[in-house]
């Protein structure tokens, strides 16, 4: 249970950790929904590549747009590309890098599924079994009177009655089945050793511009975020604000008197606002609003943070009854 506990710790640490954990569901999703998926061959010349192909490059297709659009980053990146240069100028290594970043976690679904159908090896039995020379096998059923290119496409329904009691069949599984799995393994070693290659040689290529684009494509996400969270408390007390507003005018209005149980004490809501001003910034009415999220997209502020980290400090001294001074807070 600990040991649960710290994974899921990892995966809400940040957006990256998130963007991980959705890949690696999406995967085992993939996994699952293959094995239950029931792979019927339709044995038919014209269609038993069609629908191969189809179950085997159909569903990363899916799993690899689900991945984009689950992703948090695709947003961000997209935002980044697409808004005006303003304050800020724009760094296009740091798009590249999350866009790459997105595309890599995305791939990771769709090649699961493609190297278990290469794996397993159903899909090209059934979509190949008509280019294998028949000639290098013995016992091909020839009494049905069926055409040589119908009896192969019916290789894959092992229920058929031409195949029955023969091996001819088995024979031509096992040989189409050995060359998918050998694509699927080979596949699978040169990702790894890619991956391994790219890990071992990153330190080698300009590491110090790399750590920087991370850097920053960090920032990004932690800027959006921050000003999404800003937006929610900022709506909750411009709402907050409002709805008081309204019920202090029907407790003034002589039209309309509010029953004793629910009447609020005079100066409560007049009080609740004083302190909300604060949180609001100033920002009081819907034009100006509208402005200040038109400004943001528009005119980045800009990333110089010196005329916060050179504010007055203030120092509160803590004095003890006899008034001599205990510490001081800066």
């Amino acid at each position: 249970m600990d040991r649960f506990k710290l994974v899921l710790q990892y995966f809400q640490s940040n957006s990256e950790s998130i963007s991980n954990g959705i890949c690696i569901i999406l995967s085992l999703i993939s996994v699952k929904l293959y094995t239950s998926f029931d792979f019927n061959c339709p044995c038919l010349p014209q269609y038993n590549k069609m629908y191969a192909l189809g179950v085997m490059f159909v569903p990363p297709v899916i799993l690899f747009f689900l991945g984009i659009l689950v992703n948090r980053h695709t947003g961000v990146s997209m935002e980044e590309w697409v808004r005006p240069i303003g304050r800020r100028t724009k760094n296009p290594a740091v798009v590249k890098f999350l866009l790459s970043a997105v595309i890599q976690r995305s791939l990771l679904a769709p090649m699961v599924w493609i190297l278990m159908t290469l794996l397993d090896g159903k899909c090209l039995i059934c979509a190949f079994s008509m280019n294998v020379n028949p000639k290098y096998f013995t016992g091909l059923p020839n009494s049905t009177g069926l055409e040589l290119m119908k009896i192969m496409a019916k290789v894959s329904c092992k229920e058929d009655v031409i195949f029955k009691n023969s091996s001819y069949r088995k024979a031509i599984s096992r040989y189409v089945r050995c060359y998918s799995q050998a694509i699927g393994w080979s596949i699978l070693l040169i990702l790894i050793f890619l991956g391994a290659v790219a890990r071992i040689t990153k330190p080698c290529f300009n590491y110090p511009t790399f750590l920087q684009t991370r850097y920053w494509s960090n920032y990004l996400d932690v800027e959006q975020k921050l000003f999404d969270e800003t937006c929610v408390l900022h709506a909750r007390d411009f709402a907050r604000k409002c709805v008081m507003q309204y019920f202090e005018s029907m407790r003034e209005d002589e039209s309309l008197r509010l029953p004793l149980t629910y009447a609020i004490r005079p100066g409560q809501i007049q009080n609740d606002m004083e302190e909300e001003d604060d949180r609001l910034h100033g920002i009081t009415r819907q034009d100006q609003v509208d402005n200040l999220l038109e400004s943001w997209f528009e005119c980045k502020p800009e990333l110089d943070v010196t005329r916060m980290a050179y504010k007055p400090r203030v120092c509160i001294t803590w004095e003890d009854n006899e008034g001599k001074a205990l510490f001081s807070d800066v």
